[in-house]
């Protein structure tokens, strides 16, 4: 999972980086700070690992990770290249999932591209230079394909959703957003449009608006408002106390946590977020005396489970031992719970599910 963190300059994007990814990559008071994108790779925190390993005694653990991309700041005119406009946007493109941080405080000491602070005309500015790179694109492709185009149906289908395509772009609206049948969202995913990737949407905000996640800040309830109509999510972290949490160790984190009133940091609310957002899951395993995660989408067959540990698991795959994680922690050992007939043996068709314990049988 590719996260690219995206934004106006000097709306915490470096900042926000840096306390999730325990980097130390440049964060300053003025524009383009970032010119490269700085990638950080992080474990996705998940309590049931430490759980497994106290229950089977095994010291190594290895949590799934998650890819973060820090990317420069947008100004208007990025799809004309403006700014760092090009460059920014073919780092868009990697990504999974965009990041977009908002800020959403006040404060005449840090620089904002605009005068005022305006979080909804912030995101439309971003939102903009992605759907006018989309639309260039969009009419290349048409043009390419009318070319092509003699009376080929699949052609006529792809021809007939560009257009469509080209036409909601043309009234500003993102291609995450259109209405689609299920086979022209699939053909969508094959146009690889910028407009198109899930976004999350991150409120930065100042430390008094974290316990009540910006119940009292009107820019934090405008956003939330934006975002529940376009069906992504928002998660309100103020960059500045992740920045300081992560100089704890994990006892003092919690208690600094408990005494702001917050239950989880904001990077564990942020990939908890991802997840959702992206319908993504965890397995995990105990082979080679490792606890592991393993990421995968839900709705996941247990042989293409079996594949993301290695591809003779998936080609080869006999059946899967499983045993819910609930009742493993329940009865404190495999072999307790596998004589309360708790350890099933499922087949190809299974369906993996958050949280289950999988040894898998194959044969090479």
């Amino acid at each position: 999972m590719k996260l690219g963190i995206v934004g106006l300059p000097n709306v915490g994007k470096s900042t926000l980086f840096n306390a999730i990814t325990k980097a130390r990559v440049e964060s300053a008071n003025y524009p383009f700070c970032t010119i490269e994108p700085n990638i950080g790779i992080v474990p996705v925190p998940d309590y049931r690992l430490n759980v497994l390993k106290d229950i089977y005694g095994f010291e190594k653990v290895t949590p799934a990770t998650v890819k973060f991309y820090d990317i420069a700041g947008l100004v208007k005119g990025a799809y004309k290249g403006e700014g760092l406009g090009n460059k920014f946007l073919a780092h868009i493109r990697e990504a999974t999932s965009i990041v977009h941080v908002v800020r959403c405080f006040e404060d005449p000491n840090i620089a904002h591209v605009y005068e005022d602070i305006n979080p909804l005309r912030d995101i439309e500015t971003v939102d903009l230079e992605l759907i006018f790179s989309d639309l260039e694109m969009v009419e290349k492709r048409i043009e390419k394909t009318e070319k092509l185009f003699k009376g080929n149906k699949n052609l006529a289908k792809e021809l007939e959703l560009l257009k469509k395509v080209r036409s909601s772009l043309e009234e500003g609206t993102s291609a995450r957003i259109l209405n689609c049948t299920e086979d022209e969202s699939k053909m969508l995913e094959t146009f690889n449009l910028l407009s198109l990737k899930p976004v999350i949407y991150v409120a930065n905000v100042f430390e008094n608006d974290v316990a009540n996640d910006g119940a009292n800040n009107p820019h934090v309830q405008a956003l939330k408002e934006f975002a529940k109509n376009e069906n992504a999510e928002t998660v309100v972290i103020c960059a500045e106390i992740e920045a300081e949490i992560t100089e704890l160790d994990e006892d003092e984190k919690q208690f600094f946590l408990e005494e702001l009133g917050l239950r989880q940091s904001g990077l564990e609310r942020l990939i908890q977020a991802c997840y959702s957002l992206l319908g993504l899951i965890s397995f995990l395993t105990t082979e080679s005396r490792e606890i592991r995660a393993w990421t995968i989408k839900k709705g996941t067959k247990a042989p293409e489970a079996a594949g993301k540990i290695h591809t003779d698991f998936e080609k080869g795959f006999i059946r899967a031992e499983v045993i819910a994680f609930e009742d493993l922690v329940k009865h404190g050992s495999n072999t307790a719970a596998r004589e309360k007939g708790l350890v099933r043996l499922e087949g190809k068709e299974y369906i993996v599910q958050d949280g289950d314990v999988i040894l898998f049988r194959f044969n090479v």
